[in-house]
């Protein structure tokens, strides 16, 4: 791909396989800014729970910008849409700079929503179906989402009241406003970066990174989220460090479980995170696989195919 077809470089992969660090270090390298698709790091406050390491920004020079971190409070509902709305206000803004944006990230739905220009509503909240939904259990509510969304590719959220719940009033809207006026999307010519990690590498870095973020304080991050009037319930929903570090500071479980099984979940996590990033190449997503973070072999692949310095 030249540099006249491409105009947004994606750097993807599992927690903890170094892209962002990567993406960083292109960015500074090029003049470019970094447009985060990561659904967690949006919320302030949020920081060693999510990976959120700003530090990875600021080594080797000038800061690097990065764009759609700290957005949101901790209270407020984030959702597709809105990130969709916000990536494409970026992107327009860099590029109209001359600048080729750098996305990088790991919450494979925020990336392909971008690339493949998934249409979508600005859906409203419905307070008499959230009512209806409220004296349904679980598998009816899934039932529900499924029979409108036979096709429905994202199951992560079905496990959660509230996202279920959020999922049935965006499809039943949709399904009812077909007509409506979409987010006006600029046109996406992406070169996608894989960085890819020997399986016992890639367990050693999450669990090496784990026992780092306990040592940095996430505990006490998340006692002090709760403290702040975040709730148990809340915290829960924001994944699996808050889940098992709110379990444990409730006395729902001892330490070494806590870290026991939060280590092993992320481990699932980053598998997940692979299974979707080879979906996407089934539907037809060019994804240019780099192993073990190698960042000389980053540069030579962009260089070749978007910046014709090679």
């Amino acid at each position: 791909m030249k540099r006249k077809e491409c105009n947004l470089i994606v750097i993807l992969g599992p927690t903890a396989s170094g892209k962002t660090g990567m993406a960083a270090r292109l960015a500074r390298d090029l003049g470019s800014e970094v447009i985060s698709a990561d659904s967690r790091q949006v919320y302030r406050g949020m920081d060693l729970g999510t990976g959120k390491d700003t530090s990875e920004f600021l080594e080797g020079g000038d800061a690097v910008p990065c764009h759609l971190i700290d957005i949101v409070d901790t209270d407020y509902e984030f959702n597709l849409f809105e990130y969709q709305k916000m990536f494409y206000r970026c992107f327009s803004d860099i590029s109209g700079r001359g600048i080729i944006p750098i996305m990088t990230g790991g919450t494979g739905l925020y990336i392909e929503a971008v690339i493949k220009g998934y249409r979508m509503l600005e859906v409203p909240e419905n307070s008499s179906l959230r009512e209806e939904l409220q004296r349904m259990n679980l598998d009816a509510m899934r039932d529900r989402l499924f029979k409108n969304n036979p096709a429905l590719h994202n199951t992560t959220d079905t496990q959660d009241r509230d996202r279920l719940t959020r999922a049935i009033e965006i499809v039943e809207y949709t399904k009812s406003h077909e007509s409506a006026e979409e987010t006006q999307q600029p046109a996406i010519r992406p070169f996608i970066i894989g960085i890819r990690l020997e399986r016992s590498v890639l367990r050693d870095r999450i669990t090496r990174r784990l026992k780092e973020r306990i040592d940095m304080g996430m505990i006490e991050e998340v006692k002090n989220l709760n403290n702040q009037g975040v709730s148990w319930e809340r915290l829960d929903s924001f994944g699996l460090e808050y889940r098992y570090v709110s379990r444990y500071l409730q006395g729902k479980m001892v330490f070494a479980e806590m870290f026991r099984q939060l280590n092993t979940r992320i481990h699932q996590f980053s598998k997940r995170q692979m299974t979707w990033f080879r979906r996407m190449e089934r539907r037809g997503i060019i994804i240019h696989w780099i192993d073990n973070a190698d960042y000389d072999s980053i540069k030579r692949l962009v260089e070749e195919h978007v910046t014709g310095k090679h």
